[in-house]
């Protein structure tokens, strides 16, 4: 059952209501639907965990979990997935979505060499940032969809399998 497999990597609650860094959502982190694993709960924090993992902003974590706070999803998965994209995935992933940016534009493919400073970032936000952002946007929301259908479709294929254990254990 996918609640069983959920419940076994999640994080214990107390340790996410006391990280320093969730301290600015207050009393709303003691909201019980928080941490409760159901359907509608997983299904939503798969959408916004998959969202704000092709978001490349900092802090994605705190953003995914004021939105899991506001659409009463599942916290602690909501703000795991956003881990989708870690330095080892980050260029693969950011590399597609400037692909699908660029083709959405219909903008050939430019050449860049990246460099770790402050005028690169600015001067690339004219050239390649466009159809980067685009493509990350679009990406989000098609990922963040299929997630929570996914999941929602998943779910009921378990529990509908299971009732069938059930009826014919009888």
């Amino acid at each position: 059952m996918p609640k069983k497999l959920f419940k076994r990597y999640m994080p214990d609650h107390n340790t996410i209501k006391n990280n320093k860094h969730l301290k600015i959502f207050g009393a709303s982190l003691h909201n019980p639907n928080l941490w409760h694993l159901n359907r509608n709960s997983v299904a939503k924090a798969f959408a916004v965990g998959l969202f704000f993992a092709f978001i490349p902003v900092p802090f994605q974590m705190v953003l995914a979990a004021g939105v899991a706070i506001i659409v009463h999803s599942n916290l602690p998965l909501s703000v795991a997935l956003v881990w989708i994209t870690n330095p080892l995935t980050i260029p693969a992933i950011f590399y597609g979505c400037y692909m699908v940016g660029i083709w959405l534009l219909g903008r050939p493919e430019k050449e860049f060499v990246f460099e770790a400073n402050w005028q690169w970032l600015v001067d690339s936000l004219s050239t390649i940032g466009p159809a980067f952002l685009l493509g990350c946007g679009v990406l989000a929301t098609l990922f963040s969809i299929i997630g929570y259908f996914t999941i929602h479709g998943l779910w009921r294929y378990s529990v509908i399998k299971e009732w069938k254990k059930r009826k014919n254990r009888k």
